[in-house]
């Protein structure tokens, strides 16, 4: 089976539903401090850049954020938060990108009904679970909160997660899966998280009945798994010979690999559309015979196999803006999810005679900021 990612961002992740319009919105915020008296460029240079992209549709918000400084990708944060009903919900996952680990999954739910707010908090990290059940009201003069916590997980002053030294989940907790369905792009798509007690174990994104131009007897369905260290690709063909008249005929079809279809062979997979104002465009090519020529994937002479991008395609209010964020992968990359190459640029007509562009370009796999431009162009 190769290695492949499809869809997501670790810059987005999306819930819809049917008939909703989504938007996707974000922010690169970006502070560069120069030392002219220092002489290795880690000292001379310091870099914090933090990366939001959110896809929005209907109550529900998700989120990707990553941090950046000028030894590479530090931090990597992914939340969603929505309304199901009644209840409010939200949830938050955090990992290391240098040693591709996990650090925390907390989600929170909350409902009100009849004036009395009901409350729960979940918590995963360092192999152990915390739960914390909480319920409030107010009956005329009397006042009445309460909180129960199950599990000895161990809170630092900042709220987040410490090793509690037990290492064991309690509560007879074993693990968890999520399955949510949502649109995206042109496709729908199926998601699955599975969670056990040493934390992320995979999330595993299905689509199907993709089209094959010309052959509208054969359709690809398509598996992507997300682990922390890589992902795999499973594409497997549908064949529709229509109907037998007269003889019966019984079909067979030999395929391999990734997938071969008898002297077929497809060998990479691409989307691209827009979402309101921003264009995003992913691309998978596993085939070496394949050229790259053209595409995302001809930055640094083609080694990169897998990039994402979004970028805008809508102008600014006081003038032209562009702006592209795109992540490129390296398969059996060091680091988390595969991610090798993470490569940022914006540029903006200032007023007619001045054009200010910036550019990021960090190497996740050798854990720093390989290139960084500034630039402007005055006319007169």
């Amino acid at each position: 089976m190769k290695r492949a990612l499809v869809i997501s961002l670790i810059c987005v992740l999306g819930l819809a539903f049917s008939g909703l319009a989504a938007t996707l919105s974000g922010s690169w915020d970006t502070d560069v401090t120069i030392d002219p008296q220092q002489t290795g460029f880690n000292d001379a240079i310091g870099i914090v850049s933090v990366l939001t992209v959110a896809y929005t549709v209907g109550d529900w918000t998700f989120t990707s954020v990553t941090d950046l400084d000028e030894n590479g990708w530090t931090d990597q944060d992914f939340a969603v938060a929505g309304v199901l009903g009644a209840f409010s919900l939200s949830s938050a996952l955090d990992f290391t990108p240098a040693t591709a680990s996990f650090g925390y999954w907390n989600t929170n739910a909350s409902v009100a009904i009849a004036g009395v707010s009901f409350g729960v908090d979940f918590w995963l990290a360092n192999n152990d679970v915390a739960l914390i059940l909480t319920g409030s009201g107010v009956a005329g003069d009397v006042t009445i909160d309460v909180e129960v916590t199950f599990g000895d997980l161990v809170f630092a002053s900042n709220g987040l997660p410490t090793d509690s030294g037990n290492n064991v989940c309690d509560l007879n907790w074993s693990g968890v899966t999520i399955d949510i369905g949502f649109p995206f792009c042109c496709a729908d798509i199926a998601l699955e998280v599975e969670f056990n007690c040493t934390g992320f174990v995979s999330a595993t994104f299905t689509t199907g009945g993709i089209a094959i131009p010309n052959l509208p007897w054969v359709t690809i369905d398509a598996e992507l798994v997300y682990t922390l260290d890589n992902k795999t690709l499973e594409l497997s063909p549908n064949f529709d010979f229509g109907a037998i008249v007269c003889f019966d005929l019984y079909f067979d079809v030999a395929t391999t690999g990734n997938i071969t279809l008898g002297d077929i062979s497809i060998g990479g997979i691409g989307l691209s559309c827009d979402i309101g104002a921003v264009t995003f465009t992913g691309i998978s090519i596993w085939d070496a015979n394949i050229s790259k020529t053209g595409t995302l994937l001809a930055k640094s002479g083609g080694i990169y196999w897998e990039a994402y991008q979004i970028a805008t395609n809508d102008d600014a209010c006081c003038g032209p803006f562009s702006f592209d964020l795109a992540f490129y992968f390296l398969q059996g990359g060091a680091r988390l999810f595969d991610v090798a190459l993470i490569d940022a640029n914006m540029s903006l007509q200032v007023a007619a005679q001045f054009l200010f562009n910036m550019g990021l370009e960090v190497n996740v796999e050798s854990g720093a900021f390989s290139e960084w431009t500034v630039g402007f162009l005055v006319t007169w």
